[in-house]
């Protein structure tokens, strides 16, 4: 069996923070989230890929050498251009060759073992489900109905959902539906795990599921990205900063080596301050800035807010600041 980590998608629900950098490498705490994902890997003694696209795969090739990952580098620079997940599949498939493969969206952050969830896999095609509580909100995903451990039924984003329980992201396929894969692109089908696994069910293949519980996060909007957060971030990790006796760090916080907290600021809790930036007089908290944004006279909170901006007098709510962005309020 081999890992396949996918990490090629153009991540457009998050943009303008996502256009010039993959999701999975998005901070989440003091590790990225791709690195949540890995080291669930590491207990499986299993080689492992990274799928990306060559617009993308700059940013991954120190993080892959570090780490000892071989990326797979599909030919696509665009949203317009780039292959779906199945499409990516079978691209890696034909590097890497036939095999069972263990399947995890990059994007993906989930509370179980992927060593117990392969316990539960005795060759035939296994998928991660999780309970979201709720049928509007599982109109987005992929909706399973179970008899047991078996899925009798998947309707992938439905209409009108049968169940809350959803697909999550992380498959077990053995190497003879590995092989389905290209018969099912030529065909026209639409190239998404979910559609795939619905031709597979009503072409009569088997398929169970493993159930967990806790968490799981698909990091695809401001709200469940700052809520992965708010979960995972556990202890504060506070590099070489300087910072004014008048402001306070409420913990736990990442603060990066560089930063500035001047004036009378209060950053914390659940905040994420990237390398180089300011925060002076100014109170941050539930919220992510990138790095070298100066934040002075504002009040932050549940934002997300890219590299290089400055953002002077103002408050800010639920909001997403574009990189080099450059807002303030008049005094």
């Amino acid at each position: 069996m081999k890992v396949l980590i996918m990490a090629g998608g153009y991540a457009t629900r998050l943009w303008p923070i996502t256009k010039g950098k993959p999701k999975p490498l998005l901070p989440v705490g003091d590790k990225y989230i791709i690195d949540y994902i890995l080291e669930k890997t590491k207990e499986l003694d299993l080689e492992v890929y990274v799928s990306t696209n060559k617009f993308f795969e700059r940013h991954f090739k120190s993080w892959a050498e570090k780490n000892g990952v071989e990326l797979i580098v599909e030919e696509t620079i665009s949203e317009d251009e780039k292959l779906g997940t199945i499409g990516a599949i079978s691209y890696a498939v034909s590097k890497l060759g036939l095999d069972d493969y263990l399947i995890v969206a990059g994007d993906n952050l989930f509370s179980f073992s992927l060593e117990d969830f392969l316990k539960h896999y005795d060759g035939k095609p296994l998928i991660a489900v999780y309970d979201v509580g709720d049928f509007e909100l599982a109109k987005r995903y992929g909706v399973v109905l179970l008899e047991g451990n078996r899925v009798i039924d998947f309707q992938e984003k439905p209409l009108q959902p049968k169940s809350t329980l959803i697909s999550t992201g992380v498959y077990a396929f053995p190497e003879e539906i590995i092989e389905k894969v290209d018969e099912y692109l030529e065909e026209g089908n639409r190239d998404s795990p979910g559609y795939f696994i619905e031709w597979l069910l009503n072409g009569g293949v088997e398929f169970y599921a493993y159930k967990f519980d806790d968490y799981w996060y698909d990091i695809g909007s401001a709200d469940s990205y700052l809520e992965a957060m708010r979960t995972l971030l556990k202890e504060s990790q506070i590099g070489e900063i300087q910072i004014s006796p008048y402001s306070k760090i409420i913990p736990p916080v990442v603060v990066k080596r560089g930063a500035k907290i001047l004036g009378r600021s209060i950053v914390g809790p659940y905040v994420y301050i990237g390398e180089n930036c300011v925060i002076e007089n100014s109170d941050v908290s539930d919220s992510i800035i990138f790095d070298a944004t100066v934040i002075r006279g504002s009040t932050i909170w549940r934002s997300i807010i890219d590299e290089k901006c400055e953002i002077r007098n103002l408050e800010l709510k639920k909001s997403l600041v574009g990189g080099h962005a450059k807002i303030q309020r008049g005094d």
